[in-house]
């Protein structure tokens, strides 16, 4: 696992955005042979997808052979509700960018077959040769997607029900109102997580502190979700100086030795 340490969340997005348009452009995708992304909605990826968007608008990056898949969305919403991962998606990046509509594929939370929708979901994947790059965000808990403490290590795509912890984390996104968040999603699983080629996951501020603690210090646990990362051959996480703060004063000079984080010269 590399732990990339960045000083604050502006250059943790800058890192990770960075190093996104470098795996497209060094992938030199073709319609007939794409870069696969897996993106999360949410706070953590926000900065980033700001900065990808800008190098768009200068012409410097290109998603016009990119497939982008989603982790997670909420049962019951339609892609026209703003609560919508699809919504936010849309919102926040795809329609900023020049990425094909035919290329993005989102779980859909109005379907009234779970199961199907689900299988469905791994075959296309599988059909695509797999995610290149599955970047994802980390919840106080440790869960990765909807993948809260609990969740199998073998786990698929799959139906689930929310603990009380996430639909209380969640109701920021709802007006502070707990009962307007839905108790049910449609999330990827754990192992499809650990099927992609290579994981990064953003975690910023002291929120997740205790989290990335036990991801990268403790052991493998399904009742901390993201550890399995240290069985992930390609796995990074992307980080600032506030989410480390319960990270042992050696590990965080060891990470920091072995991978000085020194952000590019940018061309004004």
């Amino acid at each position: 696992m590399r732990l990339i340490i960045s000083p604050d969340y502006d250059q943790c997005s800058q890192w990770a955005a960075d190093y996104v348009a470098y795996k497209i452009k060094a992938a030199r995708p073709t319609e007939s042979k794409p870069f696969v992304m897996a993106v999360p909605a949410g706070s953590s990826p926000l900065g980033m997808f700001e900065r990808l968007i800008n190098m768009f608008r200068k012409g410097k990056l290109s998603f016009q052979n990119v497939v982008i898949f989603n982790m997670d969305e909420y049962v019951g919403l339609s892609p026209e509700d703003e609560h919508s991962y699809h919504y936010f998606l849309w919102k926040n990046f795809f329609d900023h960018i020049d990425i094909k509509k035919k290329n993005v594929h989102l779980l859909n939370g109005q379907t009234t077959d779970f199961a199907k929708e689900c299988t469905a979901y791994e075959k296309l994947i599988r059909s695509y040769g797999g995610i290149d790059l599955l970047i994802g965000g980390i919840g106080g808990d440790g869960h990765i997607a909807f993948n809260e403490p609990g969740s199998s290590l073998a786990s698929r795509t799959r139906v689930k029900a929310l603990n009380k912890n996430t639909i209380k984390a969640n109701a920021r996104f709802f007006g502070n109102d707990i009962n307007a968040v839905p108790k049910n999603v449609l999330t990827i699983g754990i192992a499809t997580i650990m099927d992609a080629k290579e994981v990064m996951i953003i975690a910023s501020g002291d929120r997740k502190a205790n989290a990335l603690q036990h991801a990268v210090e403790g052991g493998i646990n399904h009742m901390c979700p993201i550890s399995i990362l240290q069985m992930h051959p390609h796995a990074l996480i992307v980080c600032d100086d506030e989410a480390t703060s319960e990270l042992k004063a050696e590990t965080v000079r060891l990470f920091k030795d072995n991978e000085e984080v020194k952000m590019p010269q940018r061309k004004k």
